[in-house]
C-alpha cells in the first residue's frame, strides 16, 4: 500500500467565490470563468479503509458526498472515516465536526490550546456520541488505523478572534504542521496549510517529506491588508506570503526532492487564476495549485 491523499478543498477561509465578496475572482468564478473551490479540506489513508480527515470544514458534507472514497458501507452505518487531525481552531477548520456528529469512535487530534478552545464545542459533540481527543502535540507522536505514524509540529501563534483574549495564549502552540509517514511504504507527507513563520523544523520536514502542502492564502503580503491584525495579545503573523522576501516559495526552493502543492489560497490570491503570470511563475519553480479532489499517491 501507499499513502494516498485527496485534496478535498483547497480554499482559504469563505471559499472561492467568497459568499460576500464582490471582487474581480469571485465574480469570475460565479460566472463560470474560474473554477470554485471549496474550504481546505484532506482526507488520507495508508491502507484504502481508513481515512482520516486533516481538519474539518463546514464543506464537509459537500466533499464527503464528491469522494466515493469516503461513502459510507457496506453495512447501514458503517463509515470509513476514523477521526480528524486538526491544525488549528479556526472556524473554517473546525466546524465540519458538527457533520460528523453522533459518528462513534471517532478521535480528533489537536494541540493543547485549540483542544482548550474547542471545549464547549467537545461537550456538544460527545453528547452525540462520546469521541477520544487526545493531544497531537504528545511526545513520541501517535499512529493512526491504516499504518500512518504522525508526528505534529508548532508552526504559528494565531489565535482565533473567538478565544478571549485573557485566555493564556502559548507561543506557536496555536498552529500545527502534520508529518505523516507510512509504515509500509516509507512514504512521507507533510501537512501545513497555515504558516506563520518558516523555521529550520519546517525546512528538515520538507527536506525528508516525498511531498509537501504548504499555505498558499496570499501570494503577496500585501494581500493580506487588515485581514491579519493584531489584537491586544494576538499574534500579527498569520500566513506567509507566496512572494516576496521569507515567501514560501523561496523556501521551497530548496527542496526539490518533494512534491510541493499549495493549498488553502485565498480569495485574492491570483494563482487561482490558471492563466495567469502568477500560475506561471509557481509553475516554473516546479510548484503545483491542484483542483479540489485530485488525489495523490505517495
Amino acid at each position: 500500500m501507499a499513502v494516498r491523499v485527496v485534496l478535498l478543498g483547497t480554499a482559504a477561509g469563505g471559499g472561492f467565490p467568497q459568499w460576500n465578496c464582490a471582487c474581480g475572482p469571485c465574480s469570475a468564478a460565479r460566472g463560470g470563468r474560474l473554477p470554485s473551490r471549496t474550504r481546505e479540506c484532506a482526507a488520507v489513508t495508508g491502507n484504502g479503509r481508513d481515512w482520516w480527515l486533516l481538519n474539518a470544514s463546514p464543506d464537509l458534507r459537500t466533499q464527503l458526498a464528491a469522494t466515493g472514497a469516503l461513502w459510507p458501507g457496506p453495512g447501514l452505518r458503517d463509515m470509513p472515516v476514523r477521526g480528524v487531525l486538526l491544525t488549528d481552531a479556526e472556524y473554517d477548520h473546525v466546524t465540519g465536526l458538527t457533520e460528523l456528529r453522533g459518528a462513534t469512535g471517532l478521535k480528533v487530534y489537536a494541540a493543547p490550546p485549540v483542544r482548550a478552545a474547542l471545549a464547549p464545542a467537545r461537550a456538544a459533540l460527545d453528547r452525540h456520541s462520546p469521541w477520544e481527543w487526545p493531544d497531537s502535540l504528545a511526545d513520541g507522536g501517535f499512529v493512526l488505523a491504516g499504518g500512518l505514524v504522525v508526528t505534529a509540529r508548532p508552526v504559528g501563534a494565531k489565535v482565533p478572534a473567538y478565544v478571549p483574549v485573557q485566555a493564556p495564549l502559548p507561543e506557536r502552540a496555536w498552529v500545527t504542521a502534520y508529518r505523516i509517514e507510512d509504515l509500509a511504504s516509507g512514504g512521507v507527507l507533510l501537512y501545513a496549510p497555515c504558516v506563520g513563520a518558516w523555521s529550520a523544523e519546517l525546512d528538515d520536514l520538507c527536506a525528508e517529506a516525498d511531498c509537501v502542502l504548504v499555505d498558499g492564502t496570499y501570494f503577496a503580503a500585501e494581500e493580506g491588508g487588515t485581514a491579519v491584525r493584531a489584537g491586544a495579545g494576538r499574534a500579527a503573523g498569520t500566513h506567509l506570503p507566496v512572494t516576496g522576501p521569507g515567501g514560501t516559495l523561496g523556501e521551497l526552493a530548496r527542496h526539490l526532492g518533494a512534491r510541493r502543492i499549495y493549498t488553502h489560497l485565498g480569495h485574492t490570491n491570483p494563482l487561482l487564476d490558471p492563466s495567469s503570470p502568477a500560475r506561471a511563475r509557481v509553475a516554473a519553480e516546479g510548484v503545483e495549485v491542484l483542483a479540489d479532489g485530485t488525489e495523490l499517491v505517495l
